[in-house]
């Protein structure tokens, strides 16, 4: 099954190191298939990934330096060898897409696979010294991360303990005290900042939308079986409280028109809900 398996992965801002990561993570993945797992199969060996521009580094100042923000990350998956890619709106760090960052963020995809050259051959960088040296240094590091996890009983173990949540929480804080000390600049906000902002045009909600779907939503529940739909639901608690496969009876509570917000709610109550905090 090891070549059914698939990531999502984000692409930030650093071109070079963004490209060394995706390189990284191939050779990784294929080293423990292999060596931890055994997996002959080359289709196993092969990392297979989607990558999204990254969300957290868009900019609500100066919206429109976004589009080469995204442009530079999109072009760090393709060389770094991602499967699809998914771009950001350039207004996205404000509210939702216009149609007009949508089309944008669509055009510099088509750009980068017809007039940039991007899908022309495989690891462009490949043989590179600065990116084969990054590429190393970053796979050495993550194989010692991988080390702790192993040495803490594994992924699960090490979530349960808190330790992945306090990577991403110092990491976050790291970040941050860079950039509100100048150590990391940021173009529009902490350096070539202007006094005033500009002027963008904004995707706004139709604020009928939540009435119609609250409507549908209604006459959803009004028109179905509500007798099939309860048991339903109480069957999907019912697995929940084994270890038999949650889906079949999830699948039959979507058939019989439970809602999304129904199933989960049942979950939530059985389960309860992850807190870091309280790990």
């Amino acid at each position: 099954f090891g070549e059914r398996l698939s990531f999502f992965f984000n692409a930030h801002n650093h071109f070079f190191q963004e490209i060394a990561k995706f390189r990284a993570a191939r050779r990784l993945w294929a080293q423990i298939m292999r060596d931890r797992f055994g997996a002959t199969n080359p289709r196993a060996l092969a990392l297979r990934f989607h990558a999204q521009t990254g969300g957290s580094t868009l900019t609500a100042q100066q919206p429109e330096n976004n589009v080469v923000r995204v442009a530079i990350q999109a072009l760090s998956a393709v060389a770094g060898g991602a499967q699809s890619i998914h771009t950001n709106g350039f207004d996205e760090a404000l509210a939702l897409p216009t149609e007009r960052s949508a089309r944008v963020a669509l055009r510099t995809q088509q750009i980068l696979a017809h007039e940039a050259g991007g899908t022309d051959t495989a690891d462009p960088l490949g043989g590179s010294y600065f990116l084969e040296a990054l590429t190393a240094e970053l796979e050495e590091r993550a194989e010692e991360l991988l080390g702790r996890i192993d040495e803490l009983g594994g992924a699960v173990a090490a979530v349960e303990q808190g330790v992945v949540q306090d990577e991403i929480e110092q990491a976050a804080f790291r970040y941050q005290q860079e950039v509100e000390g100048g150590e990391r600049v940021i173009v529009g906000v902490n350096r070539y900042a202007e006094a005033e902002s500009e002027p963008i045009e904004l995707h706004r909600i139709d604020p009928d939308a939540e009435r119609r779907q609250l409507e549908r939503t209604a006459r959803v529940r009004a028109e179905r079986n509500a007798d099939e739909a309860e048991r339903a639901v109480a069957e999907v608690v019912r697995v929940a409280r084994g270890s038999d496969n949650l889906l079949p009876a999830m699948r039959e509570a979507l058939r019989v028109r439970c809602t999304v917000g129904e199933i989960c709610g049942a979950l939530r109550d059985e389960f309860g809900t992850y807190d870091a905090n309280r790990v």
